[in-house]
């Protein structure tokens, strides 16, 4: 079974295993996971913040960017379909309170869209309080942020007195794409989360960087919620054998989605935006129903999920060879037939 449902299905490899399999370990409540340490450290270093904490996933790493930066009633400014709103089942208004104001259009949005979204200042109203992008973002397809868009959001965000949050659970991605490494994108938000388990491949966990109050303030809303882990070096070994060997490698992945996304354009019945494909997510729009494509192309040998009622995405990892991907546009193009009739 070839597998484009997301690059979360990713399994550890063997150097993987034996690298989690070596990992030296503490408790990591009580601070003693030697390994963790070592990731939080790693991972700020990447990020260009001053401190790190390893959190379970990347909802967790968005819902306390959120619940450090607002107080309950704020206003949080994204893109539309960021995953903080479209995707983690609520939690910013059950954990922390607070709406969404949602903004510009394919996941992107410029200074002057922020700006009218924002709240007058007044006691009646609620307090716009946080700004956040996503890099790359995922319903828009993997689409990057271009820096110098991102940079002004944050810097006029910052100059209105609002804190910044980059949910860069792709950022490798978007590194890669662009040649701009990671704390260089990162360096106009006052916090960024990122992800192991995506792209990279590890199997469990994100982190939470930024200045070294808020991530404090981080270790009490994961003790809260239920994320403090005890011998958790285990994984954080994964996570920093994936920094050190699975980074480059993404472009690989990008390159199998720009091959799928240009085998699939051919196909009767599908349609792609091709320049909207910059990573290794592709949108797919068909002409028949998205599940009942989906389904036949499961019957067929491919698992690739629809996220509309006329899309599917896919998405390439480090678990697809191109051969499979190849494939895979075979099945899907045979599916898409199959489906229509």
């Amino acid at each position: 079974m070839i597998d484009l449902r997301s690059d979360t299905v990713t399994r550890p490899t063997a150097a993987m295993r034996e690298a989690m399999a070596r990992a030296e370990v503490g408790d990591d409540v009580f601070g003693d996971d030697p390994t963790v340490n070592a990731l939080q450290e790693e991972i700020a270093r990447i990020t260009g913040k001053e401190a790190a904490l390893y959190v379970p996933s990347g909802t967790m790493g968005n819902q306390i960017a959120i619940a450090t930066q607002t107080r309950p009633g704020d206003d949080v400014v994204v893109g539309v379909g960021a995953h903080p709103a479209f995707f983690e089942a609520g939690a910013g208004a059950a954990l922390s309170g607070v709406q969404f104001s949602v903004v510009g259009e394919g996941g992107l949005y410029t200074v002057e869209q922020m700006e009218a979204a924002l709240h007058p200042r007044v006691y009646w109203a609620p307090r716009s309080a946080l700004v956040a992008v996503e890099n790359t973002h995922n319903r828009a397809g993997g689409r990057v942020w271009p820096q110098a868009q991102a940079k002004a959001v944050a810097d006029r965000a910052r100059a209105l007195g609002l804190a910044t949050h980059l949910d860069g659970a792709r950022i490798w991605n978007a590194s890669i794409a662009t040649g701009v490494d990671v704390a260089t994108l990162a360096a106009p938000f006052d916090t960024i989360s990122v992800c192991f388990s995506k792209g990279l491949g590890a199997p469990v966990g994100s982190a939470f960087c930024g200045p070294k109050k808020l991530v404090e303030d981080a270790r009490r809303f994961r003790k809260r919620w239920g994320g403090a882990m005890r011998q958790a070096g285990i994984l954080a070994a994964a996570a920093l054998h994936a920094l050190a060997h699975h980074r480059t490698r993404l472009a690989e992945d990008h390159a199998n989605a720009r091959l799928f996304a240009e085998k699939m354009a051919r196909a009767p019945g599908a349609s792609i935006n091709l320049a909207g494909v910059e990573t290794n997510l592709v949108n797919i729009d068909v002409e028949p129903p998205a599940d009942a494509v989906s389904r036949a192309a499961k019957e067929m040998g491919l698992l690739i999920n629809p996220t509309s009622a006329k899309r599917l995405r896919a998405v390439t990892h480090l678990d697809v060879s191109r051969a499979q991907i190849e494939q895979a546009a075979e099945i899907l193009t045979a599916a898409l037939a199959k489906a229509a009739h």
